[in-house]
């Protein structure tokens, strides 16, 4: 009924004890439910995109630390 993944097995959940309450009323109506959370749009050119722009903001973050230490450490050494 449900696959590994947790973000399947809610809706899927739901609908069990929707349909189960219902039963339990007499209800002749179901409840059906889908879940689709995340549209089919991944392609491996917008995933190539996505790694590109994280490294490029990784590598930038790690241009720009060493220098703000050692201006801190200076600035620790002048005040002393």
């Amino acid at each position: 009924m449900c696959s590994v993944e947790h973000i399947n097995c809610f809706p899927v959940l739901v609908n069990i004890l929707s349909n189960t309450f219902l039963r339990l009323f007499n209800s002749t109506q179901r409840i059906r439910i889908w879940s689709q959370p995340f549209y089919g749009m991944h392609t491996l050119e917008l995933k190539s995109d996505i790694f590109f722009v994280c490294l490029n903001y990784l590598l930038i973050l790690a241009a720009g630390l060493p220098p703000h230490f050692a201006v801190s450490s200076m600035e620790d050494y002048k005040v002393k």
